[in-house]
Order: C-alpha cells, then sequence, then structure tokens
C-alpha cells in the first residue's frame, strides 16, 4: 500500500500512527486474529449495539436499560452477561442493584468509529 494510501485510510488516527505502522508490516498472530473476531462479533447483535448505545449516556441498571429499550429485564440481562465477559461493559454493584457502564474509552471509540462509518 502506498504511504499516501495509508495516510487517507486513516487520517484521523495521527496520535497512534505508529501502531497503525507497525501493524500494517506484520500479520498478527492466530490467537490474536481470533480474539479481534470475537471481539467484533459482540457488536453483530442489535440489542447488543442498542445497549452500548444506552450506556454511551453512563451508568444503567437493568430494569432501567430494559425500560428505555422496551424489553423485559431477562433478555437485557442475558446481552448484559455477554457484553460482561467480553470485557465491553462493567457492573458495579450498590446495594442489590448492579449499574452497568463501558468497560473503557475503547469501548466508546470503536462504537463511535462504527457509527460514523455507516453513516457516511
Amino acid at each position: 500500500m502506498a504511504e499516501h494510501e495509508h495516510e487517507h485510510i486513516c487520517s484521523s488516527c495521527d496520535a497512534h500512527q505508529e501502531v497503525i505502522d507497525r501493524l500494517m508490516q506484520q500479520m498478527p498472530d492466530p490467537e490474536t486474529l481470533h480474539d479481534v473476531a470475537e471481539l467484533l462479533g459482540l457488536f453483530g447483535d442489535t440489542t447488543r449495539v442498542r445497549i452500548l448505545f444506552e450506556l454511551l449516556g453512563g451508568e444503567f441498571c437493568v430494569s432501567e436499560i430494559a425500560e428505555r429499550l422496551g424489553m423485559t429485564s431477562s433478555a437485557i440481562s442475558h446481552q448484559l452477561r455477554i457484553l460482561k465477559q467480553g470485557r465491553l461493559v462493567k457492573g458495579r454493584r450498590d446495594g442489590k442493584t448492579v449499574y452497568y457502564s463501558l468497560a473503557d474509552s475503547h469501548v466508546r471509540t470503536i462504537f463511535y468509529h462504527a457509527l460514523e462509518h455507516v453513516m457516511e
């Protein structure tokens, strides 16, 4: 790939240029690629994406998410377990209630980049 093509593809990633250059030079090992595929697969369910979108706005308990999405708490809990296992969300217990939020800023960035990509 020509240098000018690389810059065009990732013009918004100047802060990560060194990492991007390294990645462009070598194929990651199969296990790493498998992990990336699993991570991206977590975004392959509309309910999970809707939950992540809600969590962009802050921290919510299961019943709040269920109400906002018009779904059962059971369905939301199931998807939150999957998202938590995939390290996309985290829970914070306050008494008997668990409040969920995005796991870290990387999740927010991935979500925003995906949203931006499909809206172009």
